[in-house]
């Protein structure tokens, strides 16, 4: 039983008999008599536990934005429902007014819904349904905590798709679909067409220049249908805080945009999260669909404290190409880590096939190098300029075994390392 304020304030009444007869017998007889409305009010609320309660909810919604969490109270008790129900979700899920107020017939439904809008990625659980229910007099009432199992996935923001239009005209041009044409080693012979001024003599065909008697060149595309594998690393690296967010959410964006790239230039895109152990995996994905699997397949990941096995990504590696492809480790570009782990066995995936290492720097670092007001911000932009020598050092390391490496900020990796995809492609590298 739960008292309500009308019992507390019925109880005060009570100063009102006391003080125009005080006696001790009076202020008892007066509780007695309140208890007794409580016991006698609760008693004549409906159960609680009888209800039947179902909670339905998107499927999967992107961080950030609004969903909706429905409850359906089905009431089959004798007396009416009047009820207080509370729809519990961890504090993740950003629930909004979640306390809703219904009065349910007997044999009748009802529906409340709760504003959801959540602030972190991954799945969101639902907590139980409580339901208070109200005696007529609203003296006191009954509570039951009913289970409405619910999951809510929240899928990466995908923030990046802002720079996915930029990027496709690119690509169009690219392709041949607009009035730029590419040239170059490793692409697919597209057309012939006029030499216009401007034009490289070596695309000059001779034998049709000689067959037809005016000058003509040979155009290219981009060679289609070529392996991508992108790799996440979600070991401690990926922990680390860039700003409001770990690292690994940026390179979520950037294994995102680079997948929806790949995607509309006809590539086959998969995709391995890797710490320890295998954590996710995409593979056999084309078309409209591949970003949506790659956003559910990552929107549960989360940053282990362990080390990156970097002979366990070798393997996955091996086990995922059977030809030369383009792979993507999205990795922090430490200098100890990778001294340690990714130097030994870049050489090896260089030999078949395209590596890049993309990383996303902490933009305090840059703050930290220019900030000179004072001895000790003078000996913390010495340890930050060390570290810079140190990171671009083992770049060049890695550039000379073959591996391009790309290092931008947060916000910056995604697209940076979509104009790398797209360089490497007109270059004919993939």
């Amino acid at each position: 039983m739960v008292p309500t304020a009308r019992a507390a304030a019925l109880a005060a009444a009570g100063v009102v008999p006391v003080v125009l007869w005080p006696r001790w017998a009076m202020l008892w007889t007066w509780l007695a008599l309140v208890v007794l409305a409580c016991v006698a009010d609760a008693l004549l609320a409906a159960r609680p536990r009888d209800v039947v309660v179902r909670r339905e909810v998107p499927h999967a919604v992107r961080l950030g934005e609004p969903a909706t969490s429905t409850l359906t109270l089905t009431h089959p008790g004798p007396r009416v429902l009047r009820a207080l129900v509370r729809d519990a979700w961890p504090p993740s899920a950003g629930a909004t007014d979640n306390r809703h107020r219904v009065a349910v017939p007997p044999g009748e439904r009802r529906r409340v819904r709760t504003a959801l809008v959540p602030t972190r990625r991954g799945d969101r659980d639902a907590d139980l349904v409580t339901v208070r229910a109200f005696g007529p007099l609203g003296l006191a009432a009954r509570q039951a905590s009913l289970p409405a199992p619910a999951t809510l996935r929240v899928l990466p923001a995908f923030a990046s798709r802002r720079h996915l239009p930029s990027r496709l005209a690119r690509l169009r041009e690219m392709d041949g679909r607009a009035a730029v044409q590419v040239r170059g080693q490793g692409t697919e012979f597209d057309s012939l067409r006029e030499y216009v001024i401007g034009d490289d003599v070596r695309a000059i065909d001779w034998r049709a220049t000689a067959r037809r008697g005016d000058v003509v060149v040979r155009t290219w595309r981009p060679e289609r249908d070529r392996r991508v594998l992108l790799v996440l690393d979600v070991a401690r690296l990926s922990a680390a805080r860039l700003g409001d967010a770990p690292r690994l959410d940026a390179q979520i964006e950037a294994a995102l945009l680079l997948g929806a790239l790949a995607a509309r230039a006809g590539d086959r895109v998969d995709l391995v999260a890797v710490d320890s152990q295998l954590r996710a995996r995409v593979a056999g994905s084309h078309g409209p669909g591949l970003v949506g699997e790659l956003a559910a397949a990552m929107a549960p990941l989360e940053p282990s404290l362990v080390e990156l096995s970097w002979p366990r990504v070798t393997q996955v590696v091996r086990d995922t190409l059977s030809q030369r492809a383009l792979v993507v480790l999205l990795s922090a570009l430490e200098p100890s880590a990778v001294a340690s782990g990714l130097l030994p066995v870049a050489q090896a995936l260089s030999k078949d096939h395209t590596v890049v290492l993309a990383s996303a720097a902490d933009p305090e670092v840059a703050a930290i190098r220019r900030d000179r007001h004072s001895a000790d911000a003078v000996f913390d932009a010495a340890a930050a300029e060390r570290g810079e020598l140190e990171r671009r050092a083992v770049a060049a390391r890695l550039r000379r075994r073959g591996v391009e490496v790309v290092e931008a900020g947060p916000d910056e990796l995604a697209p940076a390392l979509a104009d790398t995809y797209l360089a490497l492609k007109a270059a004919g590298r993939l």
